[in-house]
């Protein structure tokens, strides 16, 4: 509890960093430098896909559409996918590089690898050996980049020592049902206060992998896109700002995208991002411990990279609550006031606070709304996805190699919306039970603490219940109502797809 109490009370230094520093928040209409008219630099724009074909129109007809001069300018459209969508993308790119009625004929090509060596990384570094940008741009396949996207990054790169711009992700699918208005919540928290607070502070801060434009400059000095880690992006970031390179982060610049719409796919994601950030913290944090960097960017370095040693903090906090519980039987309100109420406020309601905060500074007439989500949001982020995570954080630490999980996407924006995702969804195995078995000696504790009159932890218990309920419940419901709609539809026998 202690050590998770440091990192919770690092959630309250992010929020200080964000407004201590906010007159240093960068904003696209208010680049310091600009690039003459006429004068505009070449940009590459790279999307990375596999397996996407529900998706893989709606994005290139949004980049084609993008508000750039066609001399300088084009699409490449990076395809490792063994299914369908081979053949989709290929017939979407031919149609846009010909041009119809309404789109004039647009610098698209399509690149298609039958060895997917390094993954993402691996697609984009082919990418760059084609290329021709000096800057390129790189957007995931459920991704939806407004028209005026690159004309409000591109001019920060007139600063000769700005190496990648970032921007925030919003959502096209919050509405879509509960869980994906949890998710949200959870990624503004992070585009808001880890980014924004980062970026204000001057510390080390990380490309998300999408929705962002490098210097291709920037990349080749940096040493490439590398795949020894899952999150080669904030690899690359890390090494980039060693090398000295500066990033900016756009906060009012805002490139919607979607959200996972099952419990699986969003285990699998932030599984993904836990191990990928724990790869790259085993590789990276040496470095930047000996770099010159100041004190102040290497702590804020440490706590990113290590954040998600939580997860196994969490399990042996699930283990040994309800043996503690017994043996304090004799406690009484004042140690609770000295001992487990310091501790909750650290560990715990700083993430409620955290996420709230970043409500109010994204909808200030609104964010009143999003207090009804906020015990779903510690209970999913903060105990829902414990086992998922401590899997994939236990494997990095002992160099379990994996493949590139990549996150399933459907095309899918209202409530109500029937989605094609049987086609990739992912066989559960055994988590979702271990999630309802723990779920279940929650309530045991939660029963213990109401006979025992231990009051002041119910409400933390409840949580515990809740968070492993909830995902073990999800990730076993998941489909079924679809498939006894459609008894004939058998489930997908494909190895879950990997990208991102």
């Amino acid at each position: 509890m202690i050590i998770l109490a440091f990192y919770g009370i690092h959630r309250y230094q992010l929020v200080w960093l964000y407004f201590r520093n906010k007159k240093n928040a960068a904003k696209w209409t208010e680049p310091p430098m600009r690039f003459a008219e006429g004068q505009l630099p070449f940009v590459t724009i790279q999307l990375p896909i596999f397996n996407e074909q529900f998706v893989i129109e709606r994005l290139i007809e949004a980049v084609c559409r993008l508000d750039y001069p066609r001399d300088r300018f084009e699409v490449q459209v990076l395809d490792d996918s063994t299914d369908e969508t081979t053949g989709v993308a290929r017939d979407i790119v031919e149609r846009y590089a010909q041009g119809f009625v309404g789109m004039e004929p647009q610098p698209i090509v399509y690149l298609h690898r039958s060895n997917r060596h390094g993954y993402k990384a691996g697609a984009l570094d082919k990418g760059l050996d084609v290329a021709r940008g000096e800057f390129v741009a790189i957007f995931d396949a459920d991704f939806v980049p407004p028209r005026q996207w690159v004309m409000q990054v591109i001019h920060h790169f007139a600063q000769p020592e700005i190496g990648m711009v970032q921007t925030r992700w919003t959502h096209l699918n919050r509405n879509y049902s509960f869980l994906t208005q949890v998710e949200a919540i959870l990624l503004d928290g992070h585009f808001v206060l880890e980014h924004g607070g980062r970026s204000r502070a001057g510390v080390f801060f990380n490309f998300n992998g999408t929705a962002g434009m490098w210097r291709r400059e920037t990349i080749s000095t940096a040493g490439g896109w590398q795949h020894d880690t899952l999150t080669e992006d904030t690899d690359l970031s890390y090494r980039a700002q060693l090398v000295g390179w500066q990033f900016k982060y756009l906060q009012d610049v805002e490139c919607p995208a979607e959200l996972p719409i099952e419990m699986t796919a969003f285990k699998t994601q932030q599984a993904r991002w836990a191990k990928g950030l724990i790869q790259t913290g085993k590789k990276i944090l040496p470095r930047v411990l000996k770099s010159d960097a100041p004190w102040h960017t290497k702590l804020e370095a440490w706590y990113h990279l290590t954040a998600n040693i939580s997860y196994p903090l969490m399990i042996v906090l699930s283990v040994l609550l309800m043996p503690a519980m017994i043996i304090r039987s004799w406690q009484g309100y004042i140690q609770m006031l000295l001992i487990d109420f310091p501790l909750f406020i650290a560990s715990t309601m700083s993430v409620s606070t955290f996420y709230m905060v970043s409500q109010k500074e994204l909808y200030p007439k609104s964010w009143y709304k999003s207090i009804v989500y906020v015990p779903f949001v510690m209970a999913l982020g903060g105990v829902g996805l414990t086992i998922t995570n401590t899997k994939a954080v236990m494997e990095a630490l002992f160099g379990v190699k994996s493949a590139f999980a990549r996150t399933p996407k459907y095309s899918v924006k209202k409530k109500g919306e029937k989605s094609q995702a049987k086609v990739y969804r992912k066989r559960l195995g055994v988590i979702p039970w271990i999630e309802m078995a723990i779920g279940c000696y929650f309530a045991w504790t939660v029963y213990y603490a109401i006979s025992t009159e231990n009051f002041f932890t119910v409400p933390f218990l409840v949580l515990f219940v809740f968070g492993y309920w909830y995902t073990g419940l999800l990730s076993l419901l998941q489909g079924r109502f679809e498939r006894s709609r459609d008894p004939d539809q058998e489930m997908h026998e494909k190895p879950y797809p990997v990208g991102i």
